[in-house]
């Protein structure tokens, strides 16, 4: 599939519930989506990219400072935001996502988290990534990024991707991988459909789907940051005032 038959994916799904313990003390009196890069909440820097790639819709999960984080999604404009809410259990990645799933629907969606920024160099990320979904033969594509062509990405965890574009993920401290996980992609809502239920991390899900030939990667032309701490906000946000 070319670049310019990429499928239109109208929903998002924006993981923003985290406690963001790692970005202390940013986080003690706001939620990690509000911390700002370069002038910008990072959940805006997500929700712009977003609506460049062509979603309408973005399903926002929400459970650490809650009320601030829906207060700043009310101002938006350019994007239906719907609320996930989490405050009563905050539920991982996995069941954060079948939690939110009445309001996914069953089309095809996009994936995002909210520490994850690049720059890019070509073709636009989203767009690669959507190049690569094929519905008949995946249920989870992952966007990538080489090794070396990034920041605050920490251990040696990460994927190997076959020449067909299929993922093995490995979790050996022994073995570094070529490419590691971006945080998002598009995804079949239906595949978190069934146990396990409550809080769950979306790990067993990869591995189910690995096991299935159905977990596939592609890997974007971009510089990525990884805004997990302090420092890798400072580091992202020095690279970004670069270009300015």
């Amino acid at each position: 599939m070319t670049a310019a038959a990429a499928p239109a994916i109208r929903t998002a799904m924006v993981l923003a519930a985290g406690l963001g313990t790692r970005m202390r003390p940013l986080t003690d009196h706001r939620p990690k989506a509000l911390v700002e890069v370069a002038g910008k909440p990072l959940i805006d820097h997500v929700l712009d990219r977003l609506a460049e790639a062509g979603v309408e819709r973005a399903v926002v999960n929400v459970h650490h400072f809650a009320d601030q984080v829906e207060a700043h999604l009310a101002k938006r404009r350019d994007l239906e935001i719907l609320i996930s809410d989490e405050r009563a259990a905050l539920l991982d990645s996995g069941g954060g996502i079948q939690h939110a799933r009445p309001l996914l629907g069953e089309a095809p969606i996009l994936l995002a988290n909210i520490d994850s920024l690049w720059l890019e160099d070509g073709q636009p990320a989203l767009e690669t990534l959507k190049a690569a979904w094929d519905a008949g033969r995946m249920d989870l594509v992952l966007l990538l990024v080489q090794r070396g062509h990034g920041l605050g990405f920490e251990g040696p965890q990460g994927f190997f991707m076959d020449a067909d574009g299929r993922l093995t993920h490995s979790t050996s401290p022994d073995v570094v991988t070529p490419f590691a996980n971006v945080g998002f992609g598009i995804m079949t809502p239906r595949a978190l459909d069934g146990p396990p239920t409550g809080a769950f991390s979306i790990y067993p899900t990869w591995r189910r789907l690995q096991s299935e030939g159905r977990l596939y990667g592609a890997a974007m032309n971009a510089f990525w940051m990884h805004v997990g701490d302090p420092a890798a906000r400072d580091a992202a946000e020095a690279r970004l005032k670069e270009l300015t």
